[in-house]
Order: C-alpha cells, then structure tokens, then sequence
C-alpha cells in the first residue's frame, strides 16, 4: 500500500482490538484502605493508576498518565508521579493502602510535566529521586515555560504546592536499584521520544514500565528523534517485555497489542514525510497531508499530529 493512500481505521474497533489482544491474567484493585481503587496490581507488587486521556486542566488536575510503584521486602520505588501535587499526593495514598514500607525512590521516566509535577509531595529525607542523565538539564531548561503554562491549564488549586526537582541519581547505561527481595533495572535511551527517556524493568514479574516510549489510545508526541524512536521500538521487538506499563493507555498490557498500533502510526509518518519531501512540499503542506491513514486510529489527534509531523519533517529534510 503506498504511504500516502487513504485508508479509515475505525476508532473503537482499533482499540477494542488491542485491548483484546492486550488482555493479561493477573490484574487486581488496591485492596480496601486510603487510596483504595486509585492503583491497579497488575503483577505481585507492582500497581499502576491509569490516568485519563486528556490535556490538562483543572476538570482532571493533571491526572492524564500512568504513574505506578513496585514494592519490594524492604522498601517501595515510585514510578513517575502524575502531573501535579493533587495526583501526587493520590498516589502517595495508594502506596499507604498497600504497605507500610517507606518510599525509597521517586523515579522519572522523562521530563515531561504530567509525569513529574508530583514529584514533590514524595521530597524528604531518605527519600532519592532518579532519572536520565539528562533529564536534569531538560528540566531545568524549561522550567520556567512548563511552569507558566501548567499554571495557567491547572489552576492555582491544582497546581499549587508544584517544583521542578532534578534527579539526585543521574543513570548513564544500566543501573539497579534493589528494594529488598526485588531489584529494579534502570536503563537510560539514546533519544527517542524525547533526548532522556528512562524504561524501568521489575526483577520479579519481568514488567517494565515504559514511560512515553509507548502510547496506547493516546496519539504519541514527539519531542526528540522520530528515527530514534522506531529503531528502539524495534530494539526492544527482539526481545519483547513480559509485560508493559505504557505512558498513557490501559495500565498493563502484552508488547505486541501496545506497540504495534505506535510502530505503525510513527512508521505511516515517516513514509509520508519522506515522500512529501522528496515530492518538493513544504512544511506547511506536510502538516495537512501526513499520516491521514492513522486519523481515526488515535484520541487527541488535532492536539498533537500536527506537531509531530513538523518535528518528523524538520528531521527528515536533512537525511
């Protein structure tokens, strides 16, 4: 099929399918307690709250993604922490519902606001935040704008209480966290979805969260390389996770059913912007013409495709 023909892929069949085919034996509820059925178990120690698919404002207070944390015989490692104090402090509850055992880690998979600007209701002593090597400078140079506008989206309610906390481990490579029982792989990814993408891997039940390296529902950003992004997806094909925790979308779910529909969407997008270049169009015409045959595919698309046809093209012309 030529990358640029048109072709209608119903929404909810789409992601009927893939929650079918995603569907995985061991899910439970956050047993009765403070925080009771915010997180999901979807494996032996490690639970998930699965956030709305949503831009933020103060309906949702910037709960739109899928922090979680995984608990170990001696103490718990935070997975990201939602989009502001409110989820933050959720989460945090959760984790009280569940076990007494103190929070030792606070682990950011990226720096993107909505999964980090809970990070503070988790700031004490004893308590180490994690991430990319990069993820520092990322934050940092945009601390000023992603504050403003999460401000302005959120409302002084939601927002308030909100700061920007750098990694006090920095990962370059692999590293492992053990939390007593169950050790946790941290592993730091050339750019992808963004330049400090971070994928934490569960000893135990083989899960590994994937941060925004994996978008179910929810139409993927690019913030950072288009090629990087295909080709680590592809990397992690060879081998596929037991199970995956997506940034966005059902809180657990197989590889395949997670990442097929994304490897198509970012493959659909590529094709068509490298033949809309090598046919003379310009920016502006790409936006309007790449990647219509994902269209019905993906919630949020006016929001977001547009954006990521002009990173992919800005990528592309200088192939």
């Amino acid at each position: 099929m030529s990358p640029m023909k048109s072709m209608t892929i119903d929404r909810r069949a789409c992601l009927g399918g893939v929650l079918a085919a995603a569907a995985l034996p061991f899910i439970r509820i956050v047993p009765a307690g403070a925080g009771a059925g915010y997180a999901a178990e979807i494996a032996p120690g490690v639970f998930v709250h699965r956030g709305q698919h949503a831009i933020f404002s103060p309906g949702n207070q910037g709960d739109i993604s899928n922090p979680g944390f995984v608990v170990g015989e001696e103490a718990v490692a935070v997975i990201d922490t939602g989009g502001s104090p409110v989820v933050g402090r959720a989460l945090q509850a959760a984790v009280t519902a569940v076990t007494d055992k103190p929070v030792r880690y606070v682990i950011n998979t990226h720096m993107h606001p909505d999964h980090v600007f809970g990070n503070a209701v988790f700031e004490r002593d004893g308590v180490t935040f994690a991430g990319h090597r990069k993820l520092e400078r990322g934050l940092l140079a945009r601390a000023d704008r992603y504050l403003a506008i999460n401000k302005e989206l959120l409302g002084p309610a939601a927002f308030d209480g909100t700061k920007i906390i750098p990694p006090g481990l920095k990962v370059d490579g692999v590293r492992t966290l053990d939390l007593g029982g169950r050790t946790l792989e941290l592993t730091a990814h050339p750019t992808a979805h963004t330049d400090n993408d971070l994928t934490v891997k569960d000893s135990i039940t083989g899960t590994v969260f994937m941060g925004d390296l994996l978008f179910v529902e929810h139409i993927p950003t690019i913030d950072g390389s288009i090629k990087g992004w295909m080709a680590l997806l592809d990397e992690f094909g060879q081998s596929p996770p037991v199970r995956v925790v997506p940034g966005h979308g059902p809180a657990a779910l197989a590889w395949s059913a997670a990442a097929a529909p994304l490897q198509r969407y970012l493959n659909a997008v590529a094709s068509d912007v490298r033949l809309l270049i090598k046919q003379g169009k310009t920016l502006a015409e790409a936006t309007e013409m790449a990647g219509l045959s994902e269209k019905d595919a993906w919630l949020l698309w006016d929001e977001y495709h547009k954006r990521n046809v002009s990173a992919a093209f800005a990528e592309l012309e200088w192939e």
